[in-house]
């Protein structure tokens, strides 16, 4: 039996209290020696009779912590009489830095007892909770290089910090109300607040209605009272977007249908937003006018100190920033950005060193990849290239693989303009230094005019590194599965092989050998992204007829307008040719008078879904025909059926469900199809509309019915936030 050795530990073990959890259990079992961070490995020399004991406990890791692999070697020399916790060094980056987690329930319990150290400090953490990546700088991750920096530890710190019976050994973010960041609230001007106590101050405000940005451990928020949202809808001027809200745990059961996992997931380290159903779809119309919310528990100590001033239950909570814009993490830019919109800022003096939004999720599907979640680390062998992913256009994030692991950024936004193109080069950056990533491959989407594509090419030339396009959805599918697979991907647009608007696609084969076997009928977008804008476009793209013209005409549409649109039509001007199932669903909430003009993202498709969730889908007739070797499902006469029904006085809530429910029937047949025409049993489904329960359910029900398997991504979104993740899947895989 041994007695000594040197153990080498790899995997996520910087930031997570690895030395502090081996010094203790180096004390249980009676070990001298020494432990050591190494970049992403803790090397420790261990000396003693129970070592077999004391290397089984380390080999279980912190909460925090994920372990790749435990090397033990020989080791020789005087054996020490103590243990000891030596400075870190440098080495190995393949792990990485964790994601920032909610506050520990130790934690908020010593934040809300009174009397001691920690009552009502709202940066209280310890080894097991609090930020990480939001804070560092560079790796091994120590004090010194994040910017808790700044906060010299008081004497009571220090004496925590370095006691071994305690959950701060060793915690680098440990902070008091005496050597920690301070809060202050200050109004929109700048002018600050006199308060003796800001957090209990900000919440008398918030209660008495006005409207408070709020900066967290990633970026700032505003928040206010559901009484307020209105007034905050207005100054945003985002009078139709949902917004989430943050509440008490009895306050979201009471609100919304809260699954078993959806609980878990509420009540986890990492606290995401869950898109929940609610228990009346009418409810709530001031927040959200659809029939789900999104909802979140407090997650950091000023959260819960927050709630345990406020009368009110339930707060609205959105991100201070655009809709796919960065977060904002600047006081400065928050003063300037949120004038008009904003009455108070509640804000402290810790640097946000990397943003991070909120994470959200939706029937366990992740749909925005971040606080928590991400940076996310995935074991995956794709060989010894180093890739770079640099994501979509729409919700990028980035992805970058080295050495059997793929590291994809948070959320980043809609590259569409400078600003977010900025945050991704940073991204890319902070991420490709905390992991010493020398490029050999940089992978970007197919179209030639992404600004993500024009910065892949200027990387690839600055570090000589090769470049690949690869097509969008043939990116959601290498994201969700290598082995071979009839591949669905349904979203929005996408750029195809044949430069037309891709968007209802049925692939088959294995990455990176994706041919396009089907897809949805190609029909003219009249204006191209003005379609988009207004979905009464695209109707008439699709239905071209006279009782179009008359109802949009009946809509308000003046003959010069109806005009245009029908020479754009008839002689191709100007117009897109698409294949997306998006376009289709916006261009039937417009037929039913559901959205006549978009407003945020997916805003037509969403409310569609809305409304038919208080509907009754039945089985419509759907055609199909075959064009260049793929089949092709006719989205214009399921579209002039649900025109038909329309027109005959069917509920608009039942012709929605069924248009729903019969699109995934026809996507979902010519997935099987080409299934068993190729003898291929697995069926992969991505995309942004596969978020929509009624048409992700009836599609994996169609395929589980003709005996396939399905295989659907829970690791990453299925929106794009996968897309870059595809991208170095699909860029590892060629060649192989």
């Amino acid at each position: 039996m041994r007695t000594r050795g040197t153990i080498i530990i790899r995997g996520i073990v910087q930031g997570v209290g690895f030395r502090p959890f081996v010094y203790a259990k180096a004390q249980e079992f009676g070990i001298t020696g020494t432990v050591k961070n190494l970049g992403s490995e803790v090397e420790i020399h261990a000396f003693g009779d129970r070592f077999e004991e004391f290397l089984a406990a380390v080999s279980q890791g912190t909460p925090l912590s994920h372990i790749d692999s435990v090397e033990v070697r020989d080791l020789r020399g005087n054996v020490p009489d103590t243990f000891t916790i030596l400075e870190s060094g440098s080495g190995n980056l393949s792990g990485f830095i964790p994601a920032d987690v909610a506050t520990c329930d130790d934690c908020i319990v010593d934040i809300l007892t009174p009397g001691g150290r920690y009552e009502g400090y709202w940066a209280t953490s310890c080894v097991n909770c609090g930020p990480r990546y939001s804070i560092i700088n560079t790796t091994p991750y120590d004090r010194e290089r994040t910017s808790m920096a700044a906060f010299p530890m008081c004497a009571a710190c220090g004496s925590e910090y370095t006691d071994p019976s305690c959950r701060r050994h060793h915690a680098q973010t440990i902070a008091c109300s005496t050597c920690g960041p301070q809060l202050t609230l200050i109004r929109a001007d700048g002018k600050p607040v006199t308060a003796k106590n800001p957090i209990q101050e900000a919440a008398a405000l918030l209660d008495a209605g006005s409207i408070v940005a709020i900066r967290g451990i990633g970026g700032f928020h505003i928040a206010c009272t559901e009484e307020a949202a209105g007034v905050l809808k207005h100054r945003l001027g985002r009078t139709e977007q949902p917004l989430a809200v943050m509440a008490t745990p009895e306050e979201v059961e009471r609100i919304a249908i809260v699954s078993d996992e959806d609980r878990r997931l509420l009540h986890s380290r990492e606290r995401p937003i869950l898109v929940l159903a609610k228990r009346d779809p009418t409810s709530h119309p001031a927040i959200s006018g659809l029939h789900t919310i999104g909802c979140m528990l407090p997650y950091t100590g000023l959260h819960h100190l927050l709630f345990a001033y406020l009368a009110h239950p339930l707060l609205v909570m959105t991100s201070a920033n655009l809709p796919g814009y960065p977060m904002i993490t600047d006081l400065a830019v928050a003063l300037k950005r949120l004038s008009g919109q904003v009455d108070y800022i509640l804000t402290h003096d810790r640097r946000i060193v990397n943003r991070c939004d909120d994470s959200v999720i939706r029937d366990g599907y992740i749909i925005r990849l971040s606080r928590g979640l991400a940076p996310k680390r995935a074991a995956i062998d794709l060989g010894d290239t180093c890739i770079l992913g640099v994501g979509p256009e729409l919700n990028a994030n980035i992805s970058i693989y080295q050495r059997g692991f793929c590291i994809t950024s948070p959320h980043v936004g809609n590259v569409r303009n400078p600003g977010t193109l900025a945050y991704l080069q940073e991204t890319v950056e902070k991420i490709g230094g905390l992991t010493g990533a020398r490029y050999d491959r940089i992978v970007h989407d197919l179209h030639p005019q992404f600004l993500s594509t024009r910065y892949a090419h200027e990387v690839a030339e600055a570090v000589g590194a090769e470049l690949l396009a690869v097509q969008h959805h043939r990116a959601h599918i290498a994201a969700t599965t290598r082995e071979e697979c009839v591949g669905i991907a349904i979203d929005g647009v996408g750029y195809g092989d044949d430069e037309t608007v891709w968007g209802g696609e049925v692939f088959a084969g294995q990455v990176p050998h994706l041919d396009r076997v089907a897809h949805l009928e190609v029909v003219p977008m009249p204006g191209g992204d003005l379609a988009t804008r207004f979905p009464e476009r695209m109707l008439y793209g699709i239905l071209p007829t006279s009782g179009v013209r008359e109802m949009l005409s009946s809509r308000g549409w003046s003959d010069i307008e109806l005009a245009v649109l029908t020479r754009q039509v008839e002689r191709g001007l100007n117009v897109a040719a698409t294949s997306s199932t998006g376009r289709v669903l916006d261009a039937a909430a417009a037929l039913l008078g559901i959205c006549r003009e978009r407003t945020y993202d997916g805003e037509p498709a969403m409310k569609l879904e809305s409304a038919a969730y208080a509907g009754r889908a039945a089985v419509w007739d759907i055609e199909f025909s075959r064009d260049g070797g793929c089949e092709v499902f006719s989205t214009r006469s399921l579209l002039a059926e649900a025109c038909r029904r329309s027109a005959a006085g069917e509920r608009v809530n039942d012709v929605a469900a069924s248009f729903q429910y019969n699109l995934a029937r026809g996507v979902a047949a010519m997935a099987v199809r080409a299934a068993e025409e190729r003898g291929i049993h697995r069926v992969a489904l991505s995309g942004g509309v596969a978020y929509n329960r009624a048409i992700r359910e009836t599609i994996l029900g169609e395929v589980r019915t003709a005996g396939l398997t399905v295989v659907v991504n829970r690791e990453y979104p299925l929106g794009d936030g996968c897309i870059s993740f595809g991208q170095v899947v699909y860029g590892g895989s060629v060649g192989e």
